[in-house]
């Protein structure tokens, strides 16, 4: 293998959580979410557009069919039911449809991505 191109993947290797670190959010959101999400109000794909989110009652988008455990949830998305969901969406919504998401481990991750769902870009 080339010496240089082993030193160019492990630069880009240790260099990447910076750029991560530094994101809007963005990449995070398209890595994570975007399969199924979008953050355009009325574009519902797999699972319901995530526009305003922050401050929606779960489940209450009209034009979306959500999983009868979602509608009956009761929870109106914060910061912190939505980390908790974004990290084990079954320990908060049994029954929801994020099948096969199993959620994000990882804090900050899961911070970033919320934050650019408050921004609703």
């Amino acid at each position: 293998m080339n010496t240089r191109f082993l030193a160019l993947g492990l630069v880009g290797g240790l260099t990447c959580p910076v750029a991560f670190a530094q994101d809007d959010g963005q990449t995070a959101f398209n890595n994570s979410c975007r399969t199924c999400h979008t953050m355009k109000e009325g574009d519902n794909r797999q699972g319901p557009n995530l526009a305003g989110i922050v401050g929606r009652k779960a489940g209450s988008l009209p034009d979306y069919n959500y999983s009868s455990s979602m509608k009956q949830s009761g929870i109106t998305w914060d910061e912190a039911n939505l980390d908790q969901f974004i990290a084990n969406p079954d320990q908060v919504v049994r029954g929801n449809s994020m099948k096969p998401f199993g959620g994000i481990t990882d804090a900050a991750q899961r911070k970033t991505i919320i934050e650019f769902l408050k921004s609703g870009d």
